[in-house]
Order: structure tokens, then sequence, then C-alpha cells
């Protein structure tokens, strides 16, 4: 499955993220532990934005310039709706160049859908986008080895891939960050997110 085909299969369930069922307080901890590390509040980038907001208000919040990037129409049409000062995008990451330099990039539950033969380009290229001192966190599954599958919990079909634990280590640090924070938050799942810093 391919990044245009899983943002088909999000354009189908956008109200997933519009009532009750859905936590608005997701990541909202771990964003605050991350936006800790940081000593320049600039540009923002959230990859994957989705439909509510929530991270990209937190950071406005904490004084950061949002932008959101979706491979979702109808997400990005729904976010762009709620916020029309913020710039969005609706781009495949995979391809996407980024062109500006940021200080704070979130991918909360969203690259874990790219294949995985583009997760190492992928991180890389966020990686790179980041200025001195700039820090990123995403989130993954933290399976012990590489590897993919899919998963039809949300209703369509999804495709999700990992590099497995020490793999995203490894990309992180051969692109010149260290690692702030490392943490199995949802355990015994396995979701697990990273804290990345861009050395200096």
């Amino acid at each position: 499955m391919n990044p245009v085909e899983t943002g088909k299969n999000y354009d189908t369930i956008t109200d997933l993220w519009s009532d009750d069922r859905f936590n608005m307080k997701n990541g909202i901890d771990q964003h605050r532990r991350a936006i800790n590390f940081i000593k320049s509040r600039g540009k923002a980038l959230d990859v994957g934005c989705g439909r509510t907001g929530r991270i990209m208000d937190l950071l406005a919040k904490e004084g950061f310039k949002p932008e959101g990037l979706d491979i979702s129409e109808k997400m990005i049409a729904l976010a762009r709706s709620r916020n029309p000062e913020w710039n969005f995008y609706q781009e495949d990451i995979c391809s996407y160049p980024l062109s500006e330099k940021y200080d704070f990039i979130t991918a909360w539950d969203s690259i874990w859908h790219i294949p995985l033969d583009e997760q190492v380009s992928v991180i890389s290229k966020l990686a790179s986008a980041l200025n001195p001192n700039g820090i990123m966190i995403f989130s993954f599954g933290g399976v012990n080895e590489p590897g993919n599958h899919t998963d039809d919990t949300m209703g369509p079909m999804m495709y999700y891939s990992s590099l497995g634990t020490n793999g995203f280590i490894k990309v992180f640090l051969d692109n010149g960050c260290t690692i702030k924070h490392l943490e199995f938050d949802q355990y015994p799942e396995l979701h697990t997110y990273i804290v990345a810093q861009k050395i200096a």
C-alpha cells in the first residue's frame, strides 16, 4: 500500500477524530516533554497533522509558528477550515522536499504508514530539516527488528512499518542527532516514541 492509498483511506474515516471517542489529550504530555528540550521557538512542522489541530494548538501556545502536512485531502481541508491562518500542505512526505528549517518537528502516529523502504530516507530528511538544537518527536512500533504489516482496526485496511527501536536510533545518530528521550508510553503495547535533538 502506497501513501496515496493511505491518504484515500483516511479520507473515509475523518469522523473518527470528530466525536467523543477520540481523546484530544493523546500525545500532548509527550509533546510537552519534548518541548522542554527546545531552546528556540520558531517554525514547527506537524507531519501527519490530521484534522484536530490539537498538537498545532499546543505548539502555537508554546510560541511556535506551526505548519501542517498530511497526505489526506479531507484531513487537510478540515484542518485548514479550523485554522485558516496557518500553512497546510497536502503532500506525501516521502517525496515532498522540505525547503524550510524547523526548530520543532512532530510526526505523531503518522509516518508508521510509509513504506518500510522509505523509512530511512524520510527520517533522514526530517532530521536534516531541523535547525541546530532543533527537536523532533515521533511515534513508532517499538519492535526489535524491521518489519511491516496491515491492519483494519480503524475500518479500512492500513499499512504499518517500523525500522525497530535500534533501527530508528541509528538513523538519528547517523544524521547528527542525539536521543533525549525514548519511551514505551503504552506498555505492554508496542507504541513507542523518541525525542531527538539536532546537535549544534
